[in-house]
C-alpha cells in the first residue's frame, strides 16, 4: 500500500533552490532580444564539430536545474523513438524485422499485427504464424506429436512436392486450433476421459504379459508364455511372434535394429527387430533375470540372484561382461541408468546408487518399508514403488526421500514419469495418475496429488508406458490395454476446457 509522508528540511531546500518556474506562454519568452541572441549563439553552434556540439550541450544541462532536465527529457523522448519494424523494409531489410518478430510470442505477436497495417504486412510476408508453430514444433515433444497425428506437419518446414503452400491466414487460424486441442488434452488427463483399445494376447498356456515398449508402428510385448510377441499400433493385428526362451520373458527393450529380452530362464538374448531372428544368447546369471536397461553401448541387467551385472556392447554378436556389482541382499527387480549413476532397486527394501563409469558403489536411499518393485531415474530425481503400496520420490545426489505418495491398495508394480506427472500401476489393478510439479511441492496437500484413478484391467498391472496422448498397460488378465486421451469421442453436455490464450482477429 502507497503511503505518503510530510517533507523533510532537506525537500525544504530543494524546493527553495529549485523552485518550479510559473508556467509562461512562449510568445512572452521569445522577446527580440533573446532572438537575436539565440540566432548568435545558433550561428557559433552549427560551426563547431559534432564533438564540440555535444560539450557544449553537456555543459548545457549541466547547469539546468531537476525541473528544466524533466523538460529537456519529455523534448528528447518522442525524438529518440523508431519505428524499426516500419523502417527496415524500406532500407531493404526486411529480413532483419522479421528476425527481430520472431522472438515474440502468440500473445506479443497478436499485438503486434495491431500495430499498424506496415507491421501487419512484415508479420504476414514473413510468415511469422508458420515460423511459430515450427518453433513450438522443435523443442516441445507435445507439439511434435501432435502435429504428426493432426497431420498439419505436413505444412510445416520444407513442404512436400506437390503440396500447395499455405498462406498467413492459414497459420493464424491453426495456431488457436492447436491451443485448444493441447487444453482438451490436459483436460482429459486430468478428468480420465479416454477412448479405450483392447489387445487380447490369447495365451494358449499360462497367461500374463510381464513386459511391454511400443512406438507409433508397434507395441513389443514380452509373455508369461515365454514368447515375445508383436503387434500393429494401428490396427492392433499380431504381426510376430518370437521363440527361444525356456520361460517367461520378464523383460524387455528395443531400439531401431535389436531386441534385448530378459526371461526367467536366466538368459537375456538378442533379437533382430526387422527379422525376428534370434542373435546372441547371453549367459550368466544364475537366477530369472527380472531388468535389463540398454543405451549408448552399455547394458545393465539384474537378477533374482541378487546381482547386477553391467556389459560393454560393442555389437548384437559382441557383449562382454565388465563388472558385476553385489551389495543388495534381495532379488534385484529394477535397473535404470545414465552416463552418471546406475539405480537399482530390491526386494531388501532399498536403492542403491552405483557409478556408471567406474561401477563403484555411491550411495544407499533408505525409506520404504517392504520390497521395492520399480523405479525410474532421470536427472536428479528417482521415483520408486514398492510392496508397501507407497510411491517415493528421491533426490539422488543427497539421498532425501522428497515426497511419499500414497493412495494404491497393494504392491505397486510399474511407475514412469515424465516432465508433468507420474503414473503408476499395482497388483490392485488400478492405474494412478498423478502430479509430478505439486508432488515436488512440499506445500502441495497429499489429497490434491493423486489427479485420476483409471480402472480397466481384471488383473494386476505388471507394465506399463505413457507419453502426452497415452497410456500402453498390460496386466495378468493377458491383455494389453491403449489408454487414448487425444481422440476420445465428444460427449454431449461436456464443458469446453477452460482457455487459456486469448486470440485476437482480425
Amino acid at each position: 500500500m502507497e503511503t505518503c509522508s510530510l517533507p523533510d528540511e532537506s525537500d525544504k531546500k530543494i524546493e527553495t533552490t529549485y523552485s518550479m518556474p510559473s508556467i509562461v506562454s512562449k510568445e512572452l519568452l521569445e522577446t527580440e532580444e533573446f532572438i537575436q541572441e539565440r540566432d548568435a549563439c545558433t550561428k557559433h553552434f552549427d560551426s563547431w564539430s559534432e564533438g564540440q556540439q555535444v560539450m557544449f550541450v553537456e555543459h548545457l544541462l549541466s547547469r539546468m536545474c531537476h525541473y528544466q532536465h524533466g523538460q529537456i527529457n519529455a523534448f528528447l523522448t518522442p525524438m529518440l523513438q523508431r519505428d524499426f519494424i516500419s523502417a527496415l523494409p524500406a532500407k531493404g531489410l526486411d529480413h532483419i524485422a522479421e528476425n527481430i518478430l520472431a522472438y515474440l510470442d502468440a500473445k506479443s505477436l497478436c499485438a503486434a499485427e495491431q500495430v499498424c497495417k506496415e507491421w501487419y504486412r512484415v508479420i504476414s510476408e514473413g510468415n511469422q504464424w508458420k515460423k511459430l508453430i515450427e518453433r513450438k514444433v522443435l523443442t516441445d515433444s507435445l507439439w511434435k506429436g501432435l502435429s504428426e497425428r493432426r497431420s498439419w506437419d505436413r505444412y510445416l518446414f520444407k513442404q512436400r512436392h506437390g503440396e500447395n503452400p499455405k498462406d498467413h491466414k492459414f497459420y493464424r487460424g491453426l495456431y488457436p486450433q492447436i491451443i485448444q486441442d493441447i487444453e482438451k488434452i490436459e483436460t482429459n488427463w486430468r478428468t480420465g476421459q479416454h477412448q479405450l483399445q483392447r489387445i487380447h494376447c490369447l495365451s494358449e498356456t499360462s497367461k500374463g504379459i510381464y513386459c511391454l515398449q511400443y512406438d507409433d508402428n508397434k507395441i513389443i510385448s514380452g509373455l508369461r508364455d515365454n514368447t515375445i510377441k508383436i503387434w500393429n499400433r494401428n490396427s492392433l493385428e499380431r504381426i510376430q511372434v518370437l521363440t527361444g526362451h525356456t520361460g517367461s520373458v520378464l523383460c524387455l527393450q528395443y531400439d531401431d535394429n535389436i531386441i534385448m529380452s530378459g526371461s526367467s530362464d536366466s538368459t537375456v538374448r538378442v533379437w533382430d527387430l526387422h527379422s525376428g531372428e534370434m542373435m546372441n544368447t547371453l549367459i550368466h546369471h544364475c537366477e530369472a533375470v527380472l531388468h535389463l536397461r540398454f543405451d549408448d553401448g552399455i547394458m545393465v541387467t539384474c537378477s533374482k540372484d541378487r546381482s547386477i551385472a553391467v556389459w560393454d556392447m560393442q555389437s548384437p554378436t559382441d557383449i562382454n561382461l565388465r563388472r558385476v556389482l553385489v551389495g543388495h541382499r534381495a532379488a534385484v527387480n529394477v535397473v535404470d541408468f545414465d552416463e552418471k549413476y546406475i539405480v537399482s532397486a530390491s526386494g531388501d527394501r532399498t536403492i542403491k546408487v552405483w557409478n556408471t563409469s567406474t561401477c563403484e558403489f555411491v550411495r544407499t536411499l533408505n525409506g520404504h518399508k517392504r520390497g521395492i518393485a520399480c523405479l525410474q531415474y532421470r536427472e536428479r530425481l528417482v521415483v520408486s514403488g514398492s510392496s508397501d503400496n507407497t510411491i517415493r520420490l528421491w533426490d539422488i545426489e543427497c539421498g532425501a526421500c522428497l515426497r511419499v505418495l500414497e493412495g494404491h491398495e497393494e504392491l505397486v508394480r510399474c511407475i514412469r514419469f515424465d516432465n508433468k506427472r507420474i503414473v503408476s500401476g499395482a497388483y490392485d489393478g488400478t492405474i494412478k495418475v498423478w502430479d509430478l510439479q505439486a508432488a515436488l511441492d512440499p506445500r502441495a496437500p497429499s489429497a490434491t496429488l493423486c489427479l485420476r484413478t483409471l480402472v480397466g484391467h481384471s488383473g494386476r498391472v505388471f507394465r506399463l508406458q505413457f507419453d502426452e496422448f497415452q497410456i500402453v498397460s498390460s496386466s495378468h488378465d493377458d491383455t494389453i490395454l491403449i489408454w487414448d486421451f487425444l481422440n476420445v469421442p465428444a460427449r454431449e453436455n461436456q464443458p469446453s476446457p477452460s482457455k487459456s490464450y486469448t486470440y485476437v482477429t482480425k
